[in-house]
């Protein structure tokens, strides 16, 4: 240790709750290579220091010279460490000085309220802030929500993209491979093929479960660990992009980036930003595409008149939601975008305020689980948020864990990632707004299919009418019988399903096909062949099929319009649907003999 004539020296105001509290906390991240002294006790050590220059400001007594006020306190904090860009600013920003210089007069006229206000913000006691038990508490959550997207895909991968599926894997993989000149893996992402795609499938999805369940009983933060999350990463990437239109949800994405950062995990701080900065993209982006969207029912704040009816797979308490007042449904739209355009500023803030941010998120993603069945969105989404809580929030409630002991962050690693993540943030951003060179904007494309940034933003525009495609079959052309979905609405007296964390992603790809013609989605022409053909796979995707299972000659589409029904119909028939035919989606199509 230095001896102690020769360490810099802050002179403070010892009787000053609010210099007591920052001067304990600094003192906590520099130890003893700084010194700290009340100017009660500094006249005998520096009688030239005038008493009344310490009551006015701080004094920062260095070899080089005594340095009051705004610039001792910005010389000061270069010694300590994630502070010292201040100083830098001081000195080579123009006009930051001067104003450094007003801001630290106004907190030194009214230490009393700055002392109020810091104790609002941070609470009685300012500590540096470590995140080990939410690094902790992430990486387990993480391998659950790992092994629930590997499973529930898992179930019904076959029928989606086996090889007697809907949209063959194998076929799309080849042609894209073909297309390219043997560069496919580039431009879509996947592990190399070995014998039939369905083998292939069936090992990532199923060894992606059990891989999930040893992470979670592995310790955090090791080699181990480590390496168990690329592979899980590169699996998950891997069905993201074969899987086509049944793996294009944003949840998907949300997965891979999440499970890119979470390869490099540790509880340092430059590392906890980036799970932030992930969080704050999601929920702003959620928040401003509504707006920029233009739709007028977010605009007249009557989107949730429509959304608990039109979602795609709606709770039992959707229902009730849907009957609320007009002046609830305005009021929620409200606390919509202030938690979505609001609360993710609020996460840059002091502990407090991040603490406030990471409550409010939790609780709007509790009422989104409550009211739609939205896979592991929710669940992940909450998992981000307990970036937002520190050591000691957890220490408080009791829920602080023992976390694994770990070597200092690779500042190359971080920096490194910040650089990636902040690129193609920028470029994101910048696409939207058309101002990205060509050549970057295909860079970043190309990037992009790795999934480490990706764009986000839920029911930009509300879907006002909800329509329900119904798939029959017939053997004669006269009689139809239809095939009947787990989990979408199909009989009207069939109680709302709970069906998260699982996606019955036939039932979801369904949704978005009502909202276009069959023309637009190839992949339901597909789905009716396969149909006519016997794939099991993709009968096992229905809960129920026509004909007692016989082969159908001749299948087609009608399409729906659903309502839920009022408490008086409810009471009067026990629906909660209500619907009227509105004509033919897809016209009866039968196979030729030999197809």
């Amino acid at each position: 240790m230095p001896a102690e004539s020769s360490r810099p020296v802050l002179i403070y105001d010892g009787d000053c709750s609010f210099c007591r509290a920052w001067v304990d906390f600094w003192r906590s991240l520099t130890g003893d290579s700084l010194e700290y002294l009340p100017f009660q006790e500094a006249s005998e050590r520096f009688p030239e220091v005038p008493l009344e220059d310490c009551r006015k400001a701080v004094q920062f007594i260095t070899p080089e010279g005594r340095f009051p006020g705004a610039e001792g306190v910005c010389r000061f904090l270069s010694g300590v460490p994630g502070y010292g860009w201040l100083y830098w600013c001081y000195r080579f920003v123009p006009g930051f000085a001067a104003l450094a210089s007003l801001v630290y007069k106004f907190v030194a006229n009214h230490r009393s309220p700055a002392w109020r206000f810091t104790r609002a913000l941070w609470g009685e006691r300012i500590e540096r802030a470590t995140y080990r038990t939410a690094a902790e508490l992430f990486s387990r959550a993480l391998a659950i929500i790992y092994a629930i997207a590997f499973l529930s895909f898992g179930l019904q991968v076959r029928g989606l993209i086996g090889s007697e599926g809907i949209l063959p894997a194998g076929e799309f993989l080849t042609a894209v491979h073909n297309q390219l000149g043997g560069m496919g893996w580039w431009r879509v992402p996947t592990l190399f093929w070995w014998g039939s795609a369905d083998l292939t499938l069936l090992s990532i999805t199923w060894g992606g479960v059990s891989l999930s369940l040893v992470s979670l009983l592995t310790k955090a933060h090791t080699r181990w660990q480590r390496i168990i999350f690329v592979v899980l990463w590169a699996y998950y990437l891997s069905i993201v992009n074969a899987g086509q239109e049944f793996m294009s949800f944003q949840w998907d994405w949300l997965l891979v980036e999440a499970g890119f950062l979470a390869i490099f995990l540790q509880p340092a701080k430059s590392r906890v930003w980036l799970y932030r900065w992930l969080l704050f993209r999601l929920m702003f982006e959620s928040g401003a595409v509504k707006l920029l969207s233009h739709d007028p029912s977010w605009h007249n704040f009557t989107a949730l008149n429509f959304h608990y009816e039109t979602q795609p797979i709606p709770t039992p308490l959707a229902w009730y939601m849907h009957l609320l007042p007009d002046w609830f449904q305005k009021m929620s739209v409200g606390g919509v975008f202030a938690v979505e355009l609001v609360l993710p500023f609020l996460m840059f803030g002091p502990r407090r305020l991040k603490q406030f941010a990471g409550i409010g998120t939790i609780a709007f993603q509790c009422l989104i689980m409550l009211t739609g069945n939205y896979t592991f969105f929710n669940l992940l989404t909450i998992a981000l948020c307990l970036f937002l809580f520190d050591d000691a929030f957890f220490a408080r409630w009791k829920l602080n864990v023992k976390a694994a002991t770990m070597r200092g962050p690779n500042r190359w690693v971080t920096a490194t990632i910040w650089a990636l993540v902040v690129f193609l943030s920028g470029v994101e951003l910048g696409a939207t707004a058309g101002k990205v060179p060509d050549p970057i904007a295909r860079a970043a494309r190309q990037i992009s299919q790795f999934g480490f940034v990706n764009h986000y933003g839920l029911f930009a525009v509300m879907t006002t009418e909800r329509m329900e495609i119904q798939i029959e079959a017939s053997q004669d052309g006269q009689t139809w019988e239809p095939y009947l979905f787990y989990y979408k609405p199909g009989p009207l007296n069939r109680r709302l399903p709970w069906v998260e964390p699982y996606q019955p992603r036939l039932d979801w790809q369904m949704w978005f096909a009502a909202l276009s013609n069959a023309r637009e989605n190839p992949w339901f022409v597909r789905a009716m062949v396969g149909l006519l053909r016997g794939s099991k796979p993709i009968a096992g995707l229905f809960a129920q099929t026509p004909l007692s299972g016989q082969l159908p000659k001749l299948v087609r589409a009608t399409i729906w319009q659903y309502h839920f029904t009022s408490w008086d119909e409810r009471r009067k028939t026990g629906n909660y649907w209500k619907r009227e035919l509105k004509g033919l989606y897809f016209p009866a199509v039968g196979l030729r003999a030999g197809q």
